[in-house]
């Protein structure tokens, strides 16, 4: 989910939701407590703070736990070229926590890259975001396609993310790029942005935008200190490079939010209805021609059965085991997923928990205070014990009395 200084600019600016003031949104509001508030002072009632439905954090209302392992690589994602025997090998993975959102400006350039050898028999390798992505874009090219997968949506780890517009979110360390990297990302973060608004407003709402609140007990502002990140890692920080085609956020004063804390701030932001998006894409890839078969691959070496000259490696977290790719460091993210509240249309952040309203459930993520949580930790086993925690987080909040203005 960009603009840190407070607890890493509070995730990210609940994931890029705050514009030039940064900082995401995760919270509940107490029952009777979600009442219209005052006005935002000088703008008018036009930007009221509008009418916000109460999310009901209870562990009865768990209905899955999923885990996923984000690909980080320090040096950004992997989008080179090799040779393996006959095969031409593009690669497209190593994206961290922006695979969905880069999704078509890192798929633009992969299959630039496999189009340029000349062949229009292309196979994909991966069905997640990236895959899907690159896979549609060389059928638009005129190739012939083909993704050969082990999983299929919606059982690739890239159907467990959180569904959030986060561009730069793990993509790479400070200091550990190449030369042009900054400039590169810029290019796909801007092709991405530029595709997903054509998704806007179609049925079943696979792109929309959503409001993000993030809430803070203390004051915030550029005079706290970031919390200090126990792994020693910076991950870079590109999104003013695209701060034109972002909203801006604004702080919210006392008394004119319907929330139990005396500061808020509020952004907005795209969101991804994953289960709607994805099988989108697949279906839109199925009646374009393209095809997909199931096989798994253990070594590069296994490529040697494919008919296809040209392969493009989209395999994600799955490149570490297939390429011996030790540089790929999983980062684990966790999802307890509450049934849905289809009156809930809004994101909130607070105290290291995020919270995202999606059309298929309440995305609860216990993200931490640094991006540094989940770093470097492999195990796919849901935690309940962790769930509960991020949830219970969130509803001490409910019986807080409002604050008043000043």
């Amino acid at each position: 989910m960009t603009f840190e200084t407070d607890a890493i600019r509070n995730r990210r600016g609940f994931l890029a939701g705050l514009g030039g003031l940064g900082l995401l949104g995760v919270a509940g509001c107490a029952p009777g407590q979600i009442a219209r508030p005052g006005l935002v002072a000088g703008l008018g009632d036009f930007d009221a703070v509008p009418r916000l439905a109460p999310i009901r954090m209870k562990p009865d209302r768990i209905s899955k736990i999923t885990v996923c392992l984000r690909p980080f690589r320090k040096a950004g994602p992997r989008l080179d070229v090799e040779t393996v025997g006959d095969k031409t090998v593009v690669h497209n993975y190593g994206h961290g926590g922006s695979g969905w959102s880069l999704s078509w400006g890192s798929g633009t350039i992969a299959a630039r890259n496999a189009m340029s050898t000349g062949e229009r028999d292309i196979a994909v390798i991966g069905c997640g975001a990236l895959g899907l992505t690159t896979a549609t874009l060389l059928r638009r090219a005129g190739a012939n396609v083909t993704i050969y997968a082990s999983d299929h949506v919606p059982d690739t780890r890239s159907a467990r993310a959180t569904g959030t517009w986060s561009p730069d979110s793990r993509i790479a360390a400070v200091g550990s790029t190449g030369p042009g990297f900054e400039a590169q990302w810029e290019e796909m973060c801007r092709t991405s942005y530029k595709a997903y608004q054509t998704y806007l407003g179609m049925a079943g709402n696979p792109v929309e935008w959503t409001d993000r609140y993030t809430l803070f007990d203390a004051p915030p502002g550029p005079g706290r200190a970031t919390p200090h990140d126990p792994k020693g890692l910076q991950f870079v920080e590109y999104i003013e490079r695209v701060r034109d085609i972002t909203p801006r956020g604004m702080e919210l004063s006392a008394g004119s939010h319907p929330f139990p804390t005396p500061y808020a701030r509020r952004g907005t932001s795209m969101q991804f209805n994953i289960a709607e998006y994805a099988h989108l894409l697949m279906t839109d890839y199925l009646l374009a021609g393209g095809k997909i078969e199931t096989m798994t691959f253990h070594t590069p070496a296994d490529l040697a059965v494919l008919k296809q000259k040209v392969v493009v490696n989209c395999t994600g977290y799955g490149a570490r085991a297939l390429w011996k790719d030790e540089s790929l460091i999983p980062v684990r993210g966790q999802i307890a997923w509450l049934i849905p509240q289809p009156e809930v249309n809004y994101g909130l952040y607070y105290k290291g928990v995020s919270i995202l309203a999606r059309r298929d459930g309440i995305v609860v993520q216990q993200v931490g205070q640094t991006e540094a949580w989940g770093y470097d930790d492999d195990n796919e086993t849901a935690s309940r014990s962790e769930a509960e925690e991020a949830i219970a987080t969130i509803a001490a909040l409910y019986g807080r009395p409002k604050p008043r203005a000043a």
